[in-house]
């Protein structure tokens, strides 16, 4: 018979899952930002949805083994600042707009931002650190209903300009707001929370993901869609294809526990890297097909 060890080396290791998660996302990224060329399947955006949630599983997984919380906190945070730093030039002062509008909003950084706080508050809490764990907890969560509150109080000030963009700003970068994420937002940050809640189990992990998955991705858009005329349910598959996600759960499943050969620098360095230069590369396109 097969020792545990030994059968525990079968599957997917946390490398492979990030290996599968990067490959369906330069897949995805193809197809938005050279969608426009009418060259690009929409496959190709399709295969995409399984690489944010296998994403999120590895975050998972490394917050909770890594050996030091605030250095992986800090290298997510710096990340999700810059990218929302410039997101927010894009958007707000129109610096390096693509000519026909288009800005990209890739900011996946910005969930893990906020699910990492939350996570830290769970454990605070499991450890009866009731106050810092409340915090932790909340306070991300509601922040966005503390920013419009402030949004339109400073609308109604002299200087209504300058403090919205400052609270813009914020909201972009080192506070992030879950409702102006575009790339994920509170659906996302609740099965994020759901995955680390039920860590340990993966059966009950993956069911649960599945269920959440289906229920905000398919079950609520198609009620909503509904109400559009001239919905047709086979546009679930053909456009509302966001549950297509669900799929993650297969190599999720497959994970074997073992963290694999790493190279966290390079899956750290790429999502940025690689956003920017499809962006450039697109633009220089975009210039020559107009």
């Amino acid at each position: 018979m097969e020792t545990t060890e030994m059968m525990q080396k079968r599957g997917i290791s946390g490398t492979g899952l990030k290996w599968i998660a990067l490959v369906t996302m330069v897949l995805d990224h193809i197809h938005y930002f050279f969608g426009f060329t009418g060259a690009v399947p929409e496959w190709f955006s399709m295969v995409g949805r399984v690489s944010a949630p296998l994403f999120l599983f590895c975050l998972v997984e490394g917050f909770t083994h890594t050996h030091d919380r605030r250095r992986y906190f800090l290298r997510i945070w710096c990340i999700s600042a810059g990218m929302g730093l410039l997101q927010f030039l894009m958007m707000y002062g129109g610096i390096g707009v693509r000519p026909d509008g288009f800005i990209p909003m890739n900011a996946v950084f910005m969930n893990f931002v906020i699910l990492i706080i939350v996570w830290q508050g769970i454990d605070w809490l499991k450890s009866k650190r009731i106050l810092p764990g409340l915090l932790a907890v909340v306070l991300p969560l509601a922040w966005p209903f503390l920013f419009a509150f402030l949004y339109s109080m400073a609308d109604a000030t002299p200087m209504a300009w300058l403090l919205d963009s400052v609270l813009a700003a914020l909201a972009y970068t080192a506070l992030p707001v879950w409702f102006f994420i575009a790339d994920g937002g509170v659906f996302f940050i609740l099965i994020g929370i759901a995955l680390y809640l039920l860590h340990g189990r993966r059966g009950l992990q993956a069911a649960v993901y599945v269920v959440l998955t289906m229920v905000f991705y398919f079950v609520l858009p198609c009620i909503q869609l509904s109400a559009v005329p001239g919905f047709r349910f086979s546009q679930m598959f053909t456009v509302a294809y966001e549950w297509f996600g669900v799929l993650s759960v297969v190599p999720m499943l497959l994970y074997n526990g073992t963290r694999g050969r790493g190279m966290k620098k390079l899956f750290y360095i790429f999502y940025p890297a690689h956003v920017y230069v499809f962006y450039a590369l697109s633009w220089g396109l975009y210039l020559l097909l107009n």
